[in-house]
C-alpha cells in the first residue's frame, strides 16, 4: 500500500459495529470523533428487535422478509412490521452518519451479517434454521448480496467522498463448516456444510462491493484465515486474545499475501485497560514469531476492539475507542 500513490484501503484503528444506548446521533459523533481516519456505521441493538445484527441485516434482504418469533427471527411472504422497523432505524442511523461525515474523504466502514450466520439465525416455516435446507441457504444468499449492493449504493450517495469498506459479520462461520449448530429441537446438530460451498457462496457476497475491500470479522475461536482469504477477503476481524500458536502458519500465509488483519484487542466489556503499548504487546510477540518484518505491522494491522460493544456502558465504549487508536500509533510509532 505504501508503495505506490494510491490511498490505504483501511485505517490504523476502527470499531467492530455495535456500540451501547440508543441514540443514533450520539453513537455517531462518537465513531466519527474517536476515528477520523476510518470510521463506521454504528449499530444500536438496545433499541431492539430490527436494530440487532441480525434484524438490521434481514431488513437490507430483497424480496425475503423477516419477522419476530418467539424463538427468534422466521421468514415470511411479505415485509411487516419487524421489517419496516429494521429499515426506518437502518435510516435514522445513516442520517447520523451522514451528517457527521459531510466532507468525510477517507476510509468507512459498514458491517452487515455474512451469508452463513444468517443462514443459522434466521428460521424456515417449519422452525429449523435455513441452514438445514441447501435451496434456502442459496436463495438466502442471493437475496442479501442484492441488498448489499443498494444499501452500498445508498452510503455512497451520502458519503460520497468516502471509500467504503464492507464488513461481514460471520461468528456462526466455523460451527457451520464442523457440524456444530443445534437443532430447534436441540438434540442434534445440522451437518456440516461442504468448505467448498461455504467458500463459494462467501465468494458470491464478497463480489458485490465492486473492487472495494471486504473484511470478514469473527469473535469465535479458530477463525478459517486460509478459506476466507480464498474467498476474496481483504482483511479478517478476529478476537486476537482466542488465538492460538495452531493459526500461526494461515496467519503468516495470509499476511504475506496481503490480507490485513482487525486485531481484536481491547475487551468488549468494562473492566480495567493496561496501557495501549501494553495492549498491542501480543501483535509484536506474535510478529516475532512469525519471522515478519516489525515495519510491515502499522500496513497491515488495524486496531479494534475484541468484538461489538453493545454489551459496555457508553463511558467505556468512549474509552475503549479511545484505547484502539492509541494502541494504533503505539504499533506504529514502535513496531519492534
Amino acid at each position: 500500500m505504501s508503495e505506490n500513490s494510491q490511498p490505504p484501503p483501511f485505517g490504523p484503528a476502527t470499531g467492530i459495529g455495535s456500540l451501547p444506548g440508543g441514540n443514533a446521533r450520539e453513537a455517531a459523533k462518537t465513531v466519527t470523533g474517536s476515528f477520523e481516519d476510518f470510521p463506521h456505521l454504528p449499530e444500536l441493538p438496545a433499541r431492539g428487535p430490527g436494530a440487532d445484527m441480525i434484524g438490521r441485516t434481514a431488513g437490507m434482504l430483497v424480496e425475503l422478509y423477516a419477522r419476530v418469533e418467539p424463538s427468534g427471527w422466521r421468514i415470511g411472504d411479505h415485509p411487516g412490521r419487524d421489517t419496516r422497523r429494521a429499515r426506518s432505524w437502518l435510516g435514522e442511523d445513516l442520517d447520523a452518519l451522514e451528517e457527521f461525515t459531510q466532507g468525510y474523504e477517507g476510509p468507512l466502514k459498514v458491517q452487515a451479517v455474512g451469508p452463513w450466520t444468517l443462514a443459522t439465525a434466521l428460521e424456515l416455516r417449519n422452525g429449523e434454521a435455513a441452514l438445514s435446507d441447501p435451496g434456502a441457504c442459496r436463495d438466502l444468499a442471493a437475496s442479501l448480496a442484492e441488498g448489499l449492493r443498494v444499501h452500498l449504493a445508498e452510503v455512497r450517495r451520502r458519503v460520497p467522498g468516502a471509500r467504503l469498506v464492507l464488513q461481514l459479520d460471520e461468528p456462526s462461520l466455523t460451527a457451520v463448516l464442523r457440524g456444530q449448530v443445534r437443532s430447534a429441537s436441540g438434540y442434534r446438530t445440522h451437518r456440516a456444510v461442504d468448505r467448498q460451498i461455504v467458500e463459494a457462496t462467501l465468494r458470491d457476497v464478497v463480489g458485490v462491493h465492486d473492487g472495494g475491500p471486504v473484511v470478514v470479522h469473527s469473535c469465535a475461536p479458530d477463525v478459517p484465515f486460509a478459506l476466507l482469504r480464498r474467498s476474496g477477503a481483504a482483511a479478517v476481524s478476529f478476537d486476537f486474545s482466542l488465538l492460538t500458536e495452531r493459526d500461526d502458519e494461515a496467519i503468516g500465509e495470509a499476511v504475506e499475501s496481503g490480507t490485513r488483519l482487525f486485531a481484536g484487542v481491547v475487551p468488549g466489556t468494562d473492566g480495567p485497560l493496561s496501557d495501549p503499548g501494553g495492549s498491542v504487546m501480543g501483535v509484536r510477540t506474535l510478529w516475532r514469531r512469525l519471522g515478519l518484518r516489525p515495519g510491515l505491522l502499522p500496513e497491515a494491522v488495524t486496531i479494534t476492539p475484541a468484538c461489538g460493544l453493545a454489551g459496555a456502558s457508553p463511558e467505556y465504549a468512549r474509552t475503549a475507542y479511545a484505547h484502539c487508536v492509541r494502541a494504533a500509533r503505539s504499533l506504529a510509532d514502535n513496531p519492534e
